[in-house]
């Protein structure tokens, strides 16, 4: 059965201001709509880690929206953290920040997951797609080149994988390559089907 079929006498809505993931779910080929974005603070439990973390935001994100969720609408919230050293990388700050962060990653390798909340008025489901990303040794005109040209302050760990930085630096990937853009959509396909 194709989602089209299976979802035709409802609603999709996402969850996300992100324009990649708008992007990759319309991949999909499914219709949805952007739900009214509502901004939550982003703190999370300091004893959880790692893919806990994108799990508990993509939740979190869920719960500001369940009470209004009707009986022919589905939710997707997610949320992607970059993880090196076992620490997380948000959104770049500033410029400063961006170099900091993107020098961190440079020349090692480090973890991004996304967690992703399917909810119903009825139910919930949330899972988790974990991608390990190894980046060459960047040089710092390189890193200064990608912050001043694609101002990265919208992205975790301060880089796109799908811009510049991307193609020049990345040198290999265990994982889903759009679970690192933001939403691991086959993945997402697959729980679709079955939720």
């Amino acid at each position: 059965m194709k989602l089209s079929e299976k979802y035709k006498n409802k609603k999709i809505l996402l969850a996300s201001k992100s324009p990649r993931r708008q992007e990759l779910l319309k991949g999909l080929d499914i219709n949805f709509e952007i739900a009214e974005i509502i901004d939550i603070n982003e703190d999370f439990p300091t004893n959880i880690n790692a893919e806990e973390i994108a799990a508990y935001l993509s939740e979190l994100k869920a719960q500001t929206y369940i009470k209004n969720i009707k009986e022919n609408e589905i939710l997707i919230t997610a949320d992607t953290i970059v993880w090196h050293n076992d620490i997380v990388l948000n959104k770049p700050k500033d410029r400063e920040e961006a170099y900091k962060m993107i020098s961190a990653l440079s020349g090692d390798k480090h973890m991004v997951f996304t967690g992703v909340t399917i909810s119903s008025s009825l139910k919930q489901k949330t899972f988790v797609s974990a991608t390990k990303v190894f980046f060459k040794q960047l040089t710092d005109d390189e890193i200064y080149y990608y912050i001043d040209t694609y101002k990265p302050f919208d992205k975790a760990g301060a880089y796109g994988i799908q811009e510049w930085i991307g193609y020049i630096g990345i040198e290999r990937i265990e994982g889903s390559y759009f679970n690192v853009m933001g939403l691991p959509v086959q993945k997402l396909y697959d729980e679709l089907l079955i939720f």
